[in-house]
């Protein structure tokens, strides 16, 4: 116990300084387990896969299950059919590169090359997130949505290429392509059904059962499990339903959700350190180096070649921008899942088991450092970051009130940059229902009779629906802090309406000579003309020495309005 707990401090308080170095966060757990292992500082005897694997897939269950929580219902409008593309054919067509490359250069036979592509063909959606929220990094939601959903969805699918191909290998003589094919779908339809039917289940229980709300996490958290491990048992994907489970309980209007969520993201975190570790323990150095030409050759292929040409080919129906593409292609950053994925075979009896652990441990390492340092610059790089949304500093639900539409308590830090500093509360104009609450100021609270002006350091209290949280938000929030890209330097400093016509643009703005059918378009319509997909906030037109950036949408997806920056002539 003393143990355990003392590799739970020292992994969180390492993370706490290799997140001020841009590390990525699970490669210091990682790299924690190893110096506590056989071959480090500790010496700790640990030679279990049986108890790794328990605990992993414990872990990825709880990963999961808070990840779709986690997922809007926003981001499948805006980027569904490109993650699923990439989730399933570029999953497919990681492995099967991959293999390729893994016969031709080093002739291993077809089976074993394709269950080493399976193994390693996710993406760790919390790996990436983890470095963009350390990195103060907001990318724009069109490739983000596109990466969650992705990371989200791609690791049943390794899951079953994996368990499918590991069959394969141990039963080669009774193999057909048939039962592989009706296997896989097998395993997909029942992990929908079950995690939606799941997701649906708990809602109903959660809203009849009258119980103290600090035990609905736990019951959300031990749902889970139940629902993975009995899709599982009949033959579906348990990682695909809590998934989905998820992300029906996310997107429901539970008032409990909140406490879930709040308690879902350390069980969450928990789990990602002990994998980690776990992990870190199982693996022995010394035997790594014994394959590193066969290692370092994979990760070489997976994300020089495999990963970029499997989003090129998945992503091309739906019209990406080229700099877009190599940000997801670089975005290929694996994590746990394929350590834990290279267990099976060890657990199955595949001969050579432990080649498998020892080349997924390595491509782990070699993409956590390359990708994992570099993903934050990157997206710079590419132009890629947009401004932090505004939001409150501290939320808290309102669920007893009994209200049909949700409400919270939320507190604003009033900065400098704030639009509310050194107004009065009557000075505001407000689109949506919202009723001041007071304002804390030295400790103290200053009640709304004193009528007092909000200053720059006050929290200013405020109940509204959470439906109205954006709105609110813009008003008292001063959207990031001040070293993140600011609005102004984003958005330029003026916004037009997204229903103003290119031709009322060109009479006041230098936007150049525009044809006679252009001048009659919206500005809205001509974003989609030119995009051929849903806009995001973020995406950008020149029109002569005008760049025009989208700043606000309407839930239909239409524009509403437009940041206008003048460009240097």
């Amino acid at each position: 116990m003393l143990l355990m707990g003392a590799l739970l401090v020292i992994s969180i308080l390492a993370a706490v300084v290799s997140s001020r170095l841009g590390a990525p966060l699970l490669l210091t757990f990682l790299v924690i387990g190893m110096l506590a292992g056989e071959e480090g500082l500790l010496g700790i005897q640990f030679n279990s896969p049986e108890i790794s694997f328990f605990i992993g897939s414990l872990a990825l269950v709880i990963i999961l299950f808070d990840g779709g929580m986690r997922t809007q219902r926003e981001r499948f409008r805006v980027a569904l059919w490109p993650a699923i593309s990439l989730a399933t054919l570029g999953v497919a067509l990681t492995c099967a590169i991959t293999a390729a490359g893994v016969v031709w250069l080093f002739d291993l036979p077809w089976p074993t090359a394709l269950l080493i592509g399976a193994i390693l063909s996710s993406t760790d959606a919390a790996a990436v997130f983890g470095i963009f929220q350390s990195a103060n990094l907001r990318i724009k939601q069109r490739v983000a949505s596109t990466l969650e959903i992705e990371s989200g969805t791609n690791d049943p699918m390794a899951v079953i290429l994996t368990m499918t191909l590991t069959a394969v290998v141990v039963n080669i003589d009774s193999f057909t392509i048939n039962a592989m094919v009706l296997d896989i779908v097998q395993q997909l339809v029942l992990g929908l059904f079950i995690g939606w039917f799941g997701g649906r289940v708990f809602i109903y229980m959660a809203r009849k059962i009258s119980v103290q709300f600090t035990f609905f996490p736990l019951l959300a958290a031990a749902s889970a499990v139940v629902i993975f491990a009995l899709t599982t048992s009949i033959g579906g994907s348990g990682f695909l339903a809590v998934y989905l489970m998820g992300f029906v309980i996310g997107n429901s209007r539970l008032p409990q959700l909140m406490h879930i969520l709040q308690v879902q993201d350390g069980l969450a975190w928990l789990s990602q350190i002990m994998m980690f570790l776990i992990l870190g323990l199982l693996v022995t150095p010394s035997h790594l180096l014994e394959s590193w030409p066969l290692s370092l050759t994979v990760a070489a292929l997976m994300i020089f070649v495999a990963r970029p040409i499997a989003v090129f080919i998945s992503l091309l129906p739906f019209v990406f921008p080229w700099r877009e593409q190599l940000f997801i292609s670089w975005v290929g950053l694996r994590g746990a899942v394929p350590i834990i994925l290279a267990l099976y075979p060890w657990l199955s009896g595949v001969p050579d088991q432990e080649l498998f652990f020892d080349i997924a441990f390595m491509v782990v390492l070699i993409s956590l450092l390359l990708q994992g340092w570099t993903l934050a610059p990157f997206a710079r790089w590419l132009g890629l970051e947009v401004p932090a949304t505004a939001e409150p500093d501290r939320r808290m639900p309102l669920e007893l009130v009994g209200s049909k539409d949700p409400m919270e308590l939320w507190g604003y830090q009033v900065s400098e940059r704030s639009p509310a500093c050194d107004h009065y509360w009557h000075e505001l104009r407000w689109s949506v229902p919202v009723e001041f609450v007071g304002i804390i100021r030295d400790g103290e609270w200053v009640l709304p009779e004193r009528r007092p002006q909000v200053l720059e350091g006050d929290m200013v209290l405020v109940v509204a629906k959470v439906e109205h949280l954006d709105e609110v938000s813009r008003v008292l929030s001063a959207g990031g802090s001040a070293t993140e890209l600011r609005n102004s330097d984003f958005f330029g400093d003026f916004s037009l309406k997204g229903s103003l016509t290119l031709a009322d643009i060109a009479s006041f703005y230098p936007t150049g000579e525009l044809d006679e059918k252009i001048q009659q378009l919206s500005i809205s319509a001509y974003f989609t003309e030119k995009f051929h997909r849903r806009v995001v906030v973020g995406d950008q037109l020149k029109l002569g020495q005008v760049q025009l950036t989208v700043r606000d949408l309407r839930s239909t997806g239409e524009i509403e309005q437009v940041g206008v920056k003048l460009l240097e002539s």
